[in-house]
């Protein structure tokens, strides 16, 4: 279900510690996706949670993610014992 991924996603980006609001309006407009059978009110919410989440995502901490100097770096202090 959509709303499982979407919650999922928001704990991957720890939504609920920067954006709080956002999380529970993504969580609640998931909800209802999946609640729906109709086409329209499908499109109209899958639109409006697409949105949010973009905002929710440009929110979030950037994950600190090494690089090759990192592991050069790394590497070369385990060589000399550091």
């Amino acid at each position: 279900m959509a709303a499982d991924e979407i919650i999922a996603e928001l704990e991957e980006l720890n939504a609920h510690q920067t954006t709080p609001g956002l999380a529970a309006v993504a969580i609640e407009l998931a909800r209802a996706f999946d609640g729906t059978d109709a086409p329209t009110s499908r499109a109209v919410v899958a639109r409006e949670l697409a949105a949010l989440m973009k905002t929710v995502r440009a929110l979030a901490p950037v994950k600190a993610e090494g690089d090759k100097l990192d592991d050069l770096s790394a590497r070369r202090a385990k060589r000399r014992g550091a």
